[in-house]
């Protein structure tokens, strides 16, 4: 049975990614004249994320930040009134619409519709000496939606992330597709409600820079603690 859910979710993967990024087309030309017209740099935003057994990948997104954000600041967090995010980049991202060219990633078979959202390739450090509990979220496909989305998405820490994805995991197991339909209606939810879009700071005292740094050093520890 479970053979048999993988294999209905691939197709479900398949027919809804293409024909949303086909309907979706003039979208995809009107934010792309945006962008450009907003800031220098590409449409497009390519980062190494992991997937399933912690293969890297190439994850596509629209561009909603200055070129090299990721080196600047709070590098891969992203706060309230950050200056990197451009104008049209704060729109792309309330409504969500810069996650959008990942129906691209959905489509080539390094994502699904549902499931954890990909981490940065380096975000939890070493991913070989990870814990089991960490490792775990890693038995299915990244998504572009998951349970933690629709739990508080950016509202939550990575370690009620993680607890929230390796639910999934273990309910994709037990019922397959239909535990997918669930989040999947509940994210458009979610979504629709501009909701815990941003990350919060351990400690608003903290500048974006000072903030991001634990935060990382914090993820790593976590993710690495003995089992």
């Amino acid at each position: 049975m479970y053979l048999l859910n993988c294999f209905i979710k691939r197709i479900f993967d398949i027919v809804s990614a293409g024909a949303l990024a086909l309907v979706l087309t003039p979208l995809w030309i009107v934010v792309a004249i945006a962008i450009k017209l907003d800031s220098k740099g590409p449409v497009f935003f390519k980062q190494n994320r992991r997937t399933k057994d912690g293969r890297v990948f190439k994850m596509l997104k629209f561009r909603s930040m200055v070129v090299n954000a990721e080196q600047m600041a709070a590098g891969l967090f992203n706060y309230e009134n950050d200056p990197r995010v451009t104008k049209v980049g704060r729109f792309l991202r309330d409504t969500s619409i810069d996650e959008l060219p990942q129906l691209f990633n959905i489509i080539k078979g390094d994502m699904s519709v549902v499931g954890p959202r990909p981490c940065v390739e380096y975000e939890l450090g070493d991913f070989d000496t990870l814990n089991k509990r960490y490792k775990k979220r890693f038995q299915v496909k990244a998504g572009l939606t998951g349970l933690a989305q629709t739990m508080g998405r950016n509202d939550n820490s990575w370690d009620n992330k993680v607890t929230y994805d390796n639910q999934y995991v273990d309910a994709f197991k037990k019922i397959g597709v239909l535990i997918d339909i669930k989040i999947l209606w509940n994210s458009v939810i979610k979504v629709s409600k501009k909701e815990n879009i941003y990350e919060n700071k351990a400690d608003e005292s903290m500048t974006d820079a000072e903030a991001a740094k634990y935060e990382e050093e914090e993820i790593i520890r976590i993710a690495h603690l003995p089992d």
